[in-house]
């Protein structure tokens, strides 16, 4: 702990889940934290996550965990193993609220609610001395180094012992992760890996009006999504009026955006009925249909209509259509062109920010000593599930240690 007698005072900018980990460390290390944060109030995009369920992190074994962050997995696996899921789960309780595992291993507080967890943070904060300042808006640096932030008053300047950045991604602007800290540090030398969506929807080239009109917003459940190579993935997403979205593609959101930027697009196989095979399927369009139609074939002996048929008859040709042997490859393996992702505002997180590299082990800027990053405006990505939430709290507490190392380096 720093010695008291002398507080240092630091500078978070930003009230999401990193920037309020971060003050919860040093405000508990005896550092007299100021929190600015753009918005009327702290943690909406927090709450906005915990619409129809807070889903706070994920009960799977760590090995398996950590390699959610793909890529990124081996710069976040030391601040994850400091700061690992059950040790989130134990902080929640600390709070008072207690969690519970689901049956697809997510964890979520019992009342499935983000705003009494939000609450009890903000009253223990607040107890612990941590001032809050809501509507301030960070505009960078003045020529003297000084932060500049912009208020209900106006501008005024603040020089702090070290300022702590967790400033979000580039999603949800209206909740105040806008990404519009991108040209402050590129103003200062830093390279930024361009924000792109993640967890996202996907564009096709057109539905028909009929698909559009009658289908979007319908979801397609118990079928499989890959990329063509790789392992399906099963559970169920939904139909848009531009394309698909849903927690299934955004399993996939990353790798898809990957190939459509190697490529210029992308070709997803969706199996209908992934627990029927070919060959069985193949075998039940053989029967003789009669004067029934093509649609009353496909329901009376595959259970195959609504949205799942009417998406079968959009991407397969009438020559495929009445080929029961075609049909049934169609249906195992059905192919979605994909063109591009929908725009970052509308993706649940973002790709891309500060890389690591430009950080040293204190998550401290290389060129701008006594300033530190955390939270999604890193350069790591993972799927929902609790993957995203965590990473924010870890690197949040990690970034906050780090400012207490360079403090009493100094």
């Amino acid at each position: 702990m720093l010695p008291t007698a002398t507080p240092s005072r630091i500078a978070i900018i930003g009230g999401g889940p990193s920037g309020l980990m971060a003050a919860e460390v040093l405000s508990q290390a005896g550092v007299t934290v100021d929190l600015y944060d753009a918005m009327p109030s702290v943690g909406r995009k927090f709450l906005l996550a915990g619409v129809g369920g807070m889903n706070i992190t994920h009960a799977e074994n760590f090995a398996a965990f950590i390699e959610r962050y793909r890529e990124r997995a081996g710069e976040l696996r030391p601040l994850l193993e400091a700061f690992t899921p059950n040790a989130l789960r134990e902080w929640i309780h600390g709070l008072g609220i207690d969690t519970f595992v689901g049956s697809s291993g997510r964890v979520f507080p019992t009342d499935m609610k983000a705003a009494p967890l939000l609450r009890a943070w903000l009253k223990r904060l607040r107890d612990r001395g941590v001032q809050i300042h809501t509507r301030r808006r960070w505009l960078g640096w003045d020529e003297h180094g000084a932060l500049r932030i912009a208020g209900p008053e106006g501008e005024s300047l603040l020089a702090p012992d070290a300022t702590l950045l967790a400033l979000g991604g580039g999603s949800w602007a209206r909740l105040g992760s806008d990404g519009a800290w991108v040209p402050l540090l590129q103003a200062r030398g830093i390279a930024i890996a361009p924000l792109r969506p993640a967890n996202c929807g996907f564009e096709v080239a057109g539905w028909s009006a009929h698909l559009r009109e009658r289908f979007a917003g319908t979801p397609l459940k118990t079928v499989t999504l890959a990329l063509p190579g790789d392992t399906p993935r099963k559970g169920e997403f939904v139909l848009t009026a531009t394309g698909i979205e849903g927690s299934l593609v955004y399993a996939l959101s990353a790798p898809i955006r990957e190939r459509i930027e190697q490529q210029g697009s992308a070709t997803v196989l969706l199996d209908l009925l992934p627990d029927r095979s070919q060959q069985q399927i193949a075998t039940a369009l053989a029967k003789p249909r009669g004067s029934h139609s093509m649609a009353k074939h496909l329901h009376r002996h595959l259970r195959l209509d609504g949205a799942k048929a009417a998406l079968l008859r959009e991407l397969t040709d009438a020559d495929t259509f009445h080929d029961p042997q075609a049909l049934a490859t169609a249906i195992k393996a059905l192919p979605i062109p994909l063109l591009r992702p929908r725009p970052l505002d509308e993706a649940i997180s973002s790709a891309g920010g500060v890389p690591f590299e430009a950080l040293d082990t204190n998550l401290m800027l290389r060129q701008l000593p006594g300033v530190f990053c955390a939270g999604e405006m890193l350069d790591w990505e993972a799927p929902t599930g609790g993957y995203l939430l965590t990473a924010c709290f870890a690197t949040g507490k990690a970034a906050a240690e780090g400012v207490l190392r360079w403090l009493e380096g100094r």
